[in-house]
């Protein structure tokens, strides 16, 4: 059974879960998951992981993240984004170039976020954006997120309304649509996001990306997992009898350190996932099986 990573460009008008199924019947297994949801407006880096690939897309979804997009000044949308209901709307024509950038430039840094009401954030195990459609309102708690840059592209001004295009590096756990928000929350004049694409995910970028064309197609190359676990995680070599050790789940001398360690052996096999505990390496999820 092959096990490892496929980097898919999603396009608008998709749900994450939409391209997981594609994923399933080209791959020819159920066991396929995402790093990171893509609302079905958003465009670009969705990365898959398939069978034990699957084991390591929550150290991917952990990382951080680039995106382009754009934000209106002048409306608000009970989604954040577009594709919501416009629930407000001002005349934001008066506000200049530099009270975008000073609102903007708040936002840097680690600061407190509250996340969008229409969101796959769980709520006593339902996603958010369930119990709003199901009529519930719904106000999330706010929580810290860092975002490491954001940087401001273009500005255009159409009739009463303003469109700001930004670069934004951030940590997993931001919301881009929130950015929008409360830059309109806090010039007065409400806001929310036209356009989102996602560049990059912790070690994964559009130029090893595959359309849904070439998907559907089988036109692509998969990534092989301990190829990725050797970008994502710090790598300890590990020697046979260390192999057969963590076969059977069984701890080694301890890493250099109290990171994440891939144990991979001489032939580019993953072996498992190491982690300090206790004054020894132990082992998080193992890979290969006991001889």
């Amino acid at each position: 059974m092959q096990h490892g990573f496929l980097v898919v460009d999603k396009e608008p008008g998709m749900t994450s879960h939409d391209v997981v199924s594609v994923a399933r019947r080209v791959l020819g297994t159920r066991k396929v998951g995402h790093a990171g949801t893509l609302d079905p407006m958003a465009t670009g880096i969705l990365v898959l992981g398939f069978n034990n690939g699957t084991r390591l897309l929550q150290y991917i979804t952990d990382g951080d993240k680039d995106y382009c997009a754009t934000i209106v000044l002048g409306a608000a949308t009970v989604t954040d984004d577009a594709q919501g209901e416009v629930i407000s709307t001002a005349d934001a024509s008066g506000i200049t170039d530099q009270q975008i950038k000073d609102e903007l430039a708040k936002m840097k840094g680690v600061i407190s976020q509250r996340p969008s009401s229409v969101s796959a954030v769980k709520i006593d195990g339902e996603r958010a954006y369930d119990r709003v459609r199901s009529g519930e309102e719904v106000v999330l708690p706010s929580r810290n997120v860092t975002i490491s840059s954001l940087e401001i592209i273009q500005i255009r001004r159409i009739d009463l309304q303003i469109e700001i295009d930004i670069q934004v590096t951030c940590s997993a756990g931001t919301f881009v649509r929130a950015i929008a928000r409360d830059c309109g929350d806090g010039l007065g004049v409400g806001g929310h996001l036209n356009s989102l694409r996602r560049t990059r995910i912790a070690g994964f970028g559009l130029d090893g990306a595959v359309s849904l064309e070439q998907l559907k197609s089988k036109s692509f190359e998969t990534l092989d997992i301990a190829d990725v676990a050797r970008t994502t995680f710090s790598v300890r070599e590990i020697g046979l009898d260390e192999k057969i050790e963590l076969s059977f789940g069984r701890a080694l001398e301890a890493n250099p350190d109290a990171k994440i360690y891939a144990g991979i052996d001489g032939s580019n096999q993953l072996i498992a996932l190491l982690q300090n505990v206790d004054g020894k390496a132990k082992p998080l999820a193992v890979f290969a099986p006991a001889n």
